[in-house]
């Protein structure tokens, strides 16, 4: 393999097969905790739903990180990186717009995962919703503002 930068590296090969159940995470620019404040993180959450409404994807499960998140879809429409394009883009906007920056928010490229079994669904869903948890950031879930999943 050629050597590419990481967000090109993160492109080769991939391939989103609609109806397919995907893990999705991406990283703010540095890592910068801007979701620490929980208003701008339900600007990406109201993205995650804006996807659903418009059928490009099926949210399953989701939890917005301080400096990332992880969204596991059911792809309906288009592929992969145009879903993460609009939703990195409209909440880049959305967060730009609500605290007057004019930078980048999102780290080039993410990190994508086909789940293959229905075992294996369950528990990547437990994985992303208890995130925070693992990170110290609550002692208790329910503590813990952004997240979600359907089996709750």
């Amino acid at each position: 393999m050629p050597d590419l930068p990481a967000s090109h590296r993160l492109r080769t090969g991939r391939y989103g097969e609609l109806n397919r159940i995907y893990l999705l995470t991406t990283n703010t620019v540095e890592r910068k905790p801007i979701f620490q404040d929980f208003a701008l993180g339900r600007l990406v959450v109201e993205q995650f739903r804006y996807a659903q409404d418009e059928k490009w994807a099926k949210s399953l499960a989701w939890v917005v990180m301080p400096d990332h998140f992880h969204w596991l879809i059911e792809l309906q429409q288009g592929s992969l990186n145009e879903l993460m394009q609009k939703t990195k883009s409209l909440s880049a906007r959305a967060v730009n717009i609500s605290t007057g920056y004019r930078g980048r928010l999102w780290q080039p490229g993410f990190h994508d995962r086909a789940l293959r079994r229905e075992e294996e669904l369950i528990l990547m869903a437990r994985y992303v919703v208890a995130n925070p948890l693992r990170a110290g950031l609550v002692k208790r879930l329910g503590d813990y503002p952004l997240w979600d999943a359907i089996w709750l």
